[in-house]
């Protein structure tokens, strides 16, 4: 594992901050990242243990995803999706993470275009009738009534989410996912009052974080995770995003969470590092996706070259543009990554990979025996989620993290 150092971590990283009256241990949040441990749509126990770890392992905060809103958000069959059935297991998820001295946030979201058919049973809802390569088809445009409907779904979600014990939600509007679509002008071709300039596209998304807000009140945590660039000519860029920041603000956002990339156009620019394609056409179930990922896989996933802090300079001009913390979040890899976060301004960073690969990695910086990551980026833990769960593949195999 990582090199035992004798520096210790200290300063604003490791004090207790606040999102809203919810008051966290440190600064450092396990970011949402798709577990694959929902069989059926349902909690599991390597989901709740999953979690527990993580929370014992130092983060203030875990952030269970991705939980659909509706059966018909899915992307996958082991996708969780929110209802009744399934908040006694959530409830005992919460319980672990708070035995461990964390808090627990769950991040709420709709495909949208790119829900899975086979999955869902029908046509996915999309803004507009845009051809979906991830899934090769086309979606059922929205209207009025699909609108009024998604709105309540979100509602609903977020007071069962409540309901189960967590101290936050994340709602999920970049990526590619349905409110990103209305967003972006990639995927928003509509002539009515939800396309076109920025203000119509903005308004569906708006009125769900609206709806959100006064469904759980005035003080429980609201986070949402946004674009700041869609990674795609023609799409949503950073100035959109800084005007899409403003308005989430004013319509209840406690904070943001500034990301990039499309899931169905750009997977892979959210995370930066290695495409380990075979990995992923080897996990894939259906033939055709097989075939393509085979195939096409590098023209489909492209690579990004990954960079420390790699959101860093949009996320500076989200954060200059809102009074409400910031979390900053892509290539967080260090303590002093951490606390040049701190430094700028950031309340919180959200962390991905280097807590898949050693949940114990926050106790292990706060008590000075690493100050880095030895992740190597190599993304097969992606890859892995899909064929029985999120995992360091490395690890697992009992390899030595790659050379970056």
């Amino acid at each position: 594992m990582a090199k035992v150092v004798e520096k210790k971590a200290g300063g604003k990283v490791f004090s207790p901050g606040r999102i809203g009256k919810l008051e966290l241990r440190n600064r450092i949040i396990r970011a949402g990242c798709f577990e694959g441990m929902c069989p059926e749509g349902c909690v599991s126990e390597e989901l709740i243990e999953h979690h527990r770890a993580v929370a014992a392992g130092g983060a203030a905060m875990t952030t269970v995803a991705y939980c659909s809103v509706a059966q018909d958000g899915r992307a996958y069959g082991h996708e969780m999706w929110m209802r009744k059935e399934i908040i006694p297991d959530l409830k005992r998820l919460t319980d672990a993470v708070h035995a461990e001295g964390a808090a627990a946030s769950i991040q709420l979201g709709h495909c949208g275009y790119f829900a899975s058919r086979r999955t869902i049973g029908h046509a996915p809802l999309g803004a507009s009738r845009k051809f979906c390569l991830f899934r090769l088809s086309f979606p059922r445009v929205m209207n009025e009534h699909d609108m009024a409907n998604v709105r309540e779904q979100f509602a609903q979600a977020a007071t069962m989410a409540m309901e189960a014990g967590f101290d936050a939600i994340e709602v999920h509007a970049g990526h590619g996912y349905l409110l990103s679509q209305f967003l972006s002008p990639y995927t928003n071709k509509r002539k009515d009052e939800y396309g076109g300039p920025l203000e119509n596209r903005m308004r569906f998304p708006a009125s769900v974080i609206r709806r959100v807000r006064e469904a759980v009140g005035p003080d429980y945590p609201v986070l949402v995770k946004m674009n700041t660039t869609d990674g795609i000519r023609g799409a949503l860029e950073v100035d959109d995003a800084v005007e899409v920041a403003r308005r989430f603000e004013a319509e209840g956002a406690s904070a943001l969470v500034p990301s990039c990339g499309f899931t169905a156009k750009t997977p892979l620019m959210m995370l930066r590092g290695g495409v380990p394609t075979w990995m992923m056409a080897w996990n894939q179930t259906n033939p055709l996706q097989i075939i393509g990922l085979l195939l096409f896989g590098r023209f489909m996933v492209q690579e990004y070259k990954f960079e420390e802090l790699f959101l860093l300079e949009n996320a500076r001009k989200v954060r200059q543009a809102v009074n409400i913390p910031v979390v900053l979040i892509g290539g967080v890899c260090s303590v002093d990554n951490m606390e040049t976060a701190m430094n700028e301004g950031f309340e919180f960073v959200e962390v991905g990979r280097a807590i898949i690969r050693d949940p114990d990695i926050v106790n292990k910086m706060q008590r000075g025996e690493v100050l880095a990551s030895d992740c190597d980026h190599c993304n097969r833990c992606v890859a892995a989620m899909d064929k029985g769960g999120v995992r360091c593949v490395a690890l697992t195999k009992g390899l030595k993290p790659r050379k970056k």
